[in-house]
């Protein structure tokens, strides 16, 4: 006798069905517009959680370099009296961009700290 797999069909159809709610027009009623728009879906959204480091990194990047020139300092100056004072390092010890853009937002004072330990790095 032969088996049929009906039940398995039915469970894979309906779990692309369920991801595809809200879908406009036969991509959230037909399986296989459904399940090409699923899966550029899911594609988009992997590229998208890879995007998001990179436009979090410039966004702390544009805020370290309002503050640094509020402080007289280019933003490539800053970032290399910093590893020269061993504030900043490659290896991710220290202090990381995130940290220091919090800092620039919430702690102006001690982001001029910051700002004169580069500057007196720098001048060596």
């Amino acid at each position: 006798m032969r088996v049929k797999n009906s039940v398995q069909t039915r469970a894979r159809r309906k779990k692309i069905l369920r991801a595809a709610e809200g879908y406009f027009g036969s991509k959230h009623l037909l399986f296989k517009t459904a399940k090409e728009q699923v899966l550029r879906g899911w594609r988009y959204a992997y590229i998208g959680r890879k995007q998001e480091k990179s436009n979090f990194r410039k966004l702390w990047i544009k805020r370290i370099n309002a503050a640094c020139h509020q402080n007289g300092l280019s933003y490539s100056a800053f970032m290399n009296g910093l590893t020269k004072a061993g504030i900043v390092t490659k290896d991710g010890h220290g202090l990381n961009r995130k940290m220091l853009s919090e800092l620039a937002i919430h702690d102006p004072v001690a982001f001029k700290g910051l700002c004169e330990s580069a500057k007196k790095a720098l001048a060596r």
